[in-house]
Parts: structure tokens; sequence; C-alpha cells
């Protein structure tokens, strides 16, 4: 392991602050440091080598991200299946960037040693398909968020789990989760938590105009297509992507989700497991 990339939060001077820091202590140490052009190019003429933040995964043999869990997203999305990430926290503890700034040189040391444990999490497959689609696939940690516009009406949109129809769904929308995405998106619209290795996904409704539904826990191996209904014109509505990247879609197309083959390895705190994050996270057990 001697190639290293590394990401942070460009919003934030202390992250990026704190991986310039790691970056030169590493190349003093004989690592081949790499930072993603975002964040290089808020740190400015010290950076050194940059890729794209989508080639980093490609250019590393272990990726560290400093800032939050959207950091992470935007390097994991991209990440190759083999290259193991290491998510450390530059503020309120975070679902995946659960290493703490005080514990991360000492679990660093091991894990360039090689001492080290990663948790594999599922990914999804989106496409959205139609006339006028390239066919274009994108790959999600989190979730497929379908949204209407803000001053829009109720959208109608039709569901197909294994080519089998499940139902016609109004209201604001629709989410399409992993079980690391339980904790996200899903969460705030009254989903439920999925252990993150499970082999599940979850379809949540955005506040349905029936109360009658509800999430549905499925098996990762069923693809799931959503097609819209409601006329374009009457209405903007979107497709999202891990909440990173996004397009409008009309009735014309269908937004394919399935599982990938590949999977992301993060990191795991030796210090912490999945439920210490949980009862912090959502102060379980206070008050």
């Amino acid at each position: 392991m001697r190639n290293i990339g590394i990401a942070a939060k460009t919003s934030s001077p202390a992250a990026l602050e704190y991986a310039a820091g790691v970056a030169r202590d590493l190349r003093k140490r004989g690592f081949d440091v790499c930072f993603d052009d975002v964040t290089a190019a808020a740190m400015g003429k010290d950076a050194g080598h940059c890729v794209s933040r989508a080639a980093l995964g490609s250019e590393s043999e272990l990726l560290i991200t400093f800032g939050g869990d959207g950091t992470l997203l935007s390097v994991a999305r991209h990440a190759p299946q083999n290259v193991p990430i290491l998510g450390v926290n530059m503020g309120t503890l975070g679902f995946l960037t659960e290493i703490r700034l005080e514990e991360f040189p000492g679990l660093l040391d091991h894990v360039l040693d090689g001492h080290f444990t990663v948790e594999p999490r599922v990914t999804f497959v989106a496409s959205v398909t139609g006339p006028e689609r390239d066919d274009q696939q994108y790959r999600v940690l989190n979730d497929v968020a379908i949204n209407k516009s803000a001053l829009a009406r109720i959208i109608e949109m039709k569901v197909s789990v294994a080519g089998l129809f499940v139902s016609n769904f109004r209201g604001d929308g629709l989410i399409v989760c992993t079980p690391t995405g339980s904790t996200a998106y899903n969460l705030s619209a009254g989903g439920p938590i999925v252990y993150p290795t499970m082999n599940a996904m979850v379809l949540t409704p955005i506040c349905p105009h029936m109360i009658s539904n509800r999430p549905l826990v499925l098996p990762d191996e069923l693809d799931i297509a959503i097609s819209i209904i409601t006329p374009a014109e009457e209405q903007e509505i979107y497709v999202t992507l891990d909440g990173q990247e996004g397009m409008p879609i009309s009735e014309n197309d269908q937004v394919c989700i399935r599982k990938s083959n590949e999977s992301i390895l993060l990191i795991q705190s030796p210090d912490k497991n999945y439920f210490d994050v949980l009862r912090t996270k959502l102060k379980w057990g206070e008050g």
C-alpha cells in the first residue's frame, strides 16, 4: 500500500488544513499522495499531484476522506471495490464517517501496516431510460430519490419489482435506498433502519397521498422499475443520486435500479460499532 488518495470537505478550513498536514507526513514517510482536483484547488499551490474526484479511487490503494458523510459519498460512489476507504469525521459524528479525529493517527498506522477491518457495503446501479436518454448508468451508495419541484402538485408513479406490478404511488416522490442509505433521506421520510450488511433494499414513499402506502423492504436481488405517470407539462420532476447528482425526468422516462456487482469497503473503527453510532446520532436513551 504505497499510493494514497485524499479528499477533504472544501468548505471546511479545518478539514483542508488537516488533510494537507497528513499528506506532508505521508510523503515524508515515502508514500505517494494524490488529491482530488476539488480539494487541490481549495488548498492551493501546495497540493501536488491531483486527479478528478471520480478518478481518485483508480489512482489509489487507500482512500482517506476528511469531512462528513457527503465528502465520503462523493469519493465512494466512484471507488473500485478493492480500495478501502477511511472516513474521518471533522464535525458531528457521521453514519459513514465514524472515525474520530483523535483516533485517526493511531488507526492510520495500523491501516498502513495492513492491520485493519473493513465492512463491505452494497451499492446500486441506477439508470434512466427513455427516447432521449443515452443509457448511462450511475452507481449509488445511499439512495435514488424521485422528487417533485417545490411548487409542484402531487406526482404519480408506477412501480414494478422483478417485472411484477406493485402499485401506482401518488405523493411527493419515492426513495429507493441501500441498507447503508437507510439512515439518510429514507430515515427522514419515515423509512426503516436496516442493518448495513443486510441483503436488502428499501422502497419508501415520500409524503404519500394514501396513508396505506408504506415503506417496503425487499430482497436486493430484485430489480425495481419506476415510471412517471404525471405529464411533464404539468410539473417538474427530478431523480437524484446520493443527493449529489440529478436530472429532470418525464413520463417518457423510466428509472431502473438494481444491485451492483461491486461493493464499497469501509474501514471500521476498533472503538465503536454500528449500534454505538446509532445511539450517538439518534440520541437513544437520552432524556
